[in-house]
C-alpha cells in the first residue's frame, strides 16, 4: 500500500457535499464564486483568469482559462486569444518569481481523446518543472509527492502577480491583472 501524508486534505474529506456542489462548468462557476482563494483563482484578466489545479502535478500547476465556455479554441475571439496569450504570459513570470522553477511544461488537452478531464472548457496547463522532479517515487512506487500545500503556493503566487506592473492586488482574492 502507497501512503502520503496530506493532512490539509483532511477539508475536502470532512466537507458537507452540497455546500460545494456544482451544477455546470466547473471553469464557468467557481470564479463566480466570492471566495477566491476556496476556489484557487489567483489572477483575472478582462477575458480569462488563473486558477490552481485541484490535483496538481507538480507545486504551482496552475490553468490559465477564458471565461467563454468552450472546447474548440478555434471559437475564441481574437481579443480573448490575445488576453489569454498575454495572461500566461504573466503567469509564466508569476510563477518563476515565487518558484524560481528550471523551466515549464505549457498546454492545451483539447478533445476528449487528448486525455484532460474537462474537455467542453479549453485551458492551458502551466506546469513548473525542476531539474530532477522526477525521481525513484514515480518510477519505482507510481506514487507523486507533491511538496508544497496549495495554500502556500497559493500565497507566494498571488504576491508575486501583485508585484507586477498593471495589476490591483488590494484585498484578498485574485490580484486584478491589465
Amino acid at each position: 500500500m502507497e501512503q502520503v501524508f496530506a493532512p490539509w486534505r483532511i477539508e475536502w474529506v470532512e466537507r458537507d457535499g452540497d455546500e460545494d456542489a456544482i451544477e455546470g462548468c466547473v471553469f464557468c462557476e467557481l470564479p463566480e464564486r466570492d471566495d477566491d482563494r476556496e476556489h484557487l483563482v489567483v489572477a483575472r484578466s478582462d477575458h480569462a483568469f488563473v486558477m490552481f489545479n485541484n490535483y496538481p502535478y507538480n507545486p504551482g500547476h496552475a490553468m490559465v482559462i477564458p471565461r467563454e465556455h468552450t472546447g474548440d479554441y478555434r471559437d475564441l475571439s481574437e481579443e480573448v486569444l490575445l488576453d489569454h496569450a498575454r495572461l500566461k504570459q504573466r503567469t509564466f513570470d508569476a510563477l518563476e518569481t515565487a518558484l524560481s522553477p528550471d523551466g515549464f511544461n505549457a498546454g492545451l488537452n483539447l478533445g476528449h481523446g487528448a486525455g484532460g478531464s474537462i474537455d467542453d472548457h479549453l485551458h492551458t496547463h502551466v506546469v513548473p518543472r525542476w531539474q530532477g522532479d522526477t525521481n525513484f517515487m514515480p518510477v519505482i512506487s507510481d506514487t507523486k509527492v507533491i511538496v508544497e500545500a496549495l495554500d502556500e503556493t497559493y500565497d507566494r503566487v498571488r504576491e508575486a502577480f501583485a508585484e507586477q506592473d498593471g495589476t490591483d492586488g488590494s484585498g484578498d482574492g485574485a490580484v486584478r491583472v491589465e
